[in-house]
């Protein structure tokens, strides 16, 4: 069985062929950067870096782009509000969302460009849009007119323009020729952030800094786009239209994660319902929180619990569990081991991790009853599926990621040498001067420099 993926666009499950044999081209809607991360931004992310991560195994040669959003009006607003320059804003958040996503195990981009980087690109899509009758300038802004290809328009979100809403995206909307055209370029505005244009000085639309930014990097035509949701309408559907309009091809499929909500509510920092990463990595480990969000399949709302989280936890302890028992026994597993067909299958259906975590788990307890009955053959094997999985999903406890992802050894450093000072003191209060050297060289051969003062022995890492 080949990927086969459910496109929005569509509406159906399809067989992915790539745009270019061996290649595949991803594009996320990142962060829009105004405050921190909670755990409804990341789960995209975890998506996301699953599929890619699948993809690489199953063989492409993967382009991964997800951008940054670092200016926007709500940036304005909350630099505003705390009365600092706009990028004070941007730069922190950004810094905040790469932290979230490198402490959950998530892949670096292959390139993560910024909007505010991209403006000429910007400009010179709003000109081909102009020349081709399907944008115009009017009181400093630039609007992409809807009515100009209404044949099209609302294709992805499955609406008719006649019973779409005003775009409600600028303070004055008798410049547009209908009020659903959506902005491309706002024109200055006091305190606000502008770079020059045709048109007058100003700052990008949302929409427009997501077309420019992806076909820049991935070609007119690429793979697959993905995000939220939430962003199908308007803002992917406002790419689709800014795009084809243009000319370009943009994207085959369309992927669209679900949302995390605490009851009924969707998690949003305007509901005040927002768990940020640093909370919730003081209730899980890193690694079982990306289990959390891995282990539902990406299309399904997830309805955020203190006890579904703790499950979360329990369940990938127990396979954490099995692989640390097996490396005791085995030493050396074999990366190149041939997935489980059922897991392989499970992914490439709809990118099923429900279904591959089932299969994980069932390998897992086949594992443990290997272990009881010392079929070391069969732990290898066994140890070497999992393993492999695990890394496919991003969740292997034995790789570099989750060795020390949040682990702070200093009070258990601080602990053992104390012990060790200890013996060396009691070996010297005995005049066993032997002992007391020995453990002082076993310290200097593991990088600790022990001094004695008239205080008592101190010590410190060599230098």
């Amino acid at each position: 069985m080949s990927l086969h993926i459910y496109d929005t666009s569509t509406r159906a499950i399809r067989e992915f062929v790539p745009v270019e044999a061996g290649r595949a081209s991803i594009y996320l809607c990142g962060a829009t950067v105004q405050a921190p991360p909670h755990i409804g931004h990341i789960r995209s992310g975890v998506n996301f870096d699953v599929l890619r991560r699948w993809m690489a195994r199953s063989g492409y040669e993967v382009t991964f782009c997800r951008n940054v959003t670092d200016i926007d009006d709500k940036i304005i607003r909350v630099a505003a509000a705390e009365g600092v320059p706009w990028f004070v804003v941007a730069e922190r958040n950004q810094r905040a969302f790469t932290w979230a996503y490198e402490t959950l195990g998530c892949l670096p981009p292959t390139v993560e460009p910024r909007a505010t980087g991209h403006v000429p690109e910007m400009i010179t899509l709003m000109e081909r849009l102009i020349e081709r009758g399907h944008a115009y300038a009017s009181g400093g802004d630039v609007y992409f007119d809807v009515r100009s290809y209404a044949d099209r328009y609302g294709s992805l979100s499955n609406q008719k323009l006649e019973n779409m809403r005003a775009a409600a995206d600028t303070d004055d909307e008798s410049c547009k020729r209908d009020p659903r055209d959506f902005a491309l370029w706002k024109g200055e505005k006091p305190g606000e952030p502008t770079w020059p244009t045709p048109w007058g000085p100003g700052r990008p639309g949302w929409h427009l800094e997501c077309s420019a930014m992806a076909t820049k990097y991935l070609g007119p035509t690429f793979d697959i786009h993905g995000g939220g949701i939430d962003l199908i309408f308007p803002h992917h559907e406002n790419e689709i239209a800014q795009s084809q309009a243009a000319g370009d091809g943009f994207s085959h499929y369309w992927m669209h994660n679900g949302m995390l909500k605490i009851g009924a509510e969707k998690m949003s920092k305007s509901l005040g319902n927002s768990l940020l990463i640093p909370e919730m990595v003081q209730k899980v480990r890193p690694v079982e929180l990306r289990y959390y969000l891995a282990a539902p399949h990406y299309r399904s709302s997830i309805d955020y619990s203190e006890e579904a989280l703790q499950e979360a936890a329990a369940a990938y302890q127990r396979i954490e569990g099995f692989v640390t028992r097996a490396a005791e026994v085995i030493h050396d597993v074999d990366a190149d081991a041939p997935l489980p067909q059922a897991f392989a299958d499970a992914l490439d259906d709809d990118l099923g991790t429900p279904q591959a975590l089932a299969v994980v788990h069932e390998v897992v307890r086949e594992g443990n009853v290997a272990l009881a009955r010392g079929d070391k053959e069969a732990v290898a094997r066994l140890l070497a599926e999992t393993q492999n999985m695990l890394d496919v999903l991003g969740l292997d406890p034995r790789s570099p990621q989750w060795r020390t992802a949040g682990t702070d050894l200093t009070p258990v450093v601080d602990a053992l040498v104390a012990v060790a000072l200890e013996q060396r003191k009691a070996a010297r209060e005995r005049k066993d001067y032997a002992a007391a050297d020995a453990i002082r060289d076993q310290l200097s051969a593991a990088g600790i420099t022990v001094e004695d003062t008239p205080h008592g022995a101190r010590w410190e890492l060599s230098r």
